[in-house]
C-alpha cells in the first residue's frame, strides 16, 4: 500500500515534535537524578519509553501505538500540571514535603536549588545540633530566579510540548485511518473473489456407426 505525501509528511512533523519532547524529558530526567527526585524519575522513564513507541507507531504507519502514545500524554499533562502546582504550593501542597517527589526515601530539594543562575552557597559551620548527620547545612544567597520558579517553568514547557505532540498524533492517527479506509474501498483488496480456470473439452464427440 503507497503511502500518500501529506500522510508522510504529517507523520514526519510528528516525529519532529515527538523527537524534542523526548530531548527535553531527557535533560528533566539528568535534573531529577541529581536531586533524588524519585517519583518524577519514574515517570519521565515511563514518559520515554511510550515516546519511543509513539515514534515507532508513527513511521511504520500503526494507529494503535499513536492513539496509545496520545491517552499517555493527557496522563503526562496531569502529571506536569500537579508539579506546577507542587512547586507553588497550592492548596495544601508543601513544595518542602519529602513524601510525593522522593517517595520519603530521601531529603526532597531540586537540583536549581543549589545550581541556579546566580547562586551562592555557603556552608554553614558548625551546623545546627537538629541536622542530620548525613546532610550538610548550607546558606544560599544571590540567586536571580528562585528554583520553584525554574521546575514550574519546566514543566509548563513539558504541558505545551505534550499539547503540541498530542494534536498532531490525533492528526496523524486521522489520517492513517482515513487512507486505510479509502484503500479498502477502493479496489484495494480484489472483492470478487477468486475464481479458478473453466475446464473446457478439446474433444468433441461423434456419432459412431456400426
Amino acid at each position: 500500500m503507497a503511502t500518500p505525501d501529506h500522510v508522510m509528511t504529517s507523520a514526519t512533523t510528528s516525529s519532529q515534535a515527538m523527537g524534542e519532547l523526548k530531548v527535553s524529558v531527557l535533560e528533566r530526567q539528568v535534573i531529577d537524578f541529581l536531586g533524588y527526585q524519585w517519583a518524577s524519575i519514574l515517570t519521565n522513564f515511563i514518559h520515554i519509553i511510550v515516546v519511543i513507541l509513539g515514534l515507532f507507531g508513527t513511521i511504520q504507519f500503526r494507529p494503535r501505538y499513536v492513539t496509545g502514545y496520545a491517552a499517555w500524554l493527557v496522563v503526562w499533562m496531569t502529571w506536569n500540571v500537579f508539579i506546577v502546582c507542587f512547586y507553588l504550593e497550592v492548596g495544601d501542597l508543601s513544595k518542602d514535603s519529602d513524601l510525593v517527589l522522593t517517595f520519603n526515601l530521601s531529603m526532597h530539594r531540586s537540583w536549581w536549588m543549589e545550581n541556579g543562575p546566580g547562586c551562592k552557597v555557603t556552608p554553614v559551620a558548625p551546623p545546627p545540633s537538629w541536622a542530620p548527620e548525613d546532610h550538610r547545612y548550607i546558606s544560599i544567597a544571590g540567586c536571580l530566579l528562585d528554583y520553584q520558579l525554574i521546575e514550574v517553568a519546566h514543566s509548563s514547557l513539558q504541558i505545551l510540548l505534550a499539547l503540541v505532540g498530542f494534536i498532531y498524533a490525533c492528526y496523524v492517527v486521522k489520517l492513517i485511518s482515513e487512507e486505510e479506509d479509502s484503500f479498502d474501498f477502493i479496489g484495494g483488496f480484489d472483492s470478487y473473489g477468486y475464481q479458478g480456470p473453466q475446464k473446457t473439452s478439446h474433444l468433441q464427440l461423434q456419432p459412431m456407426y456400426m
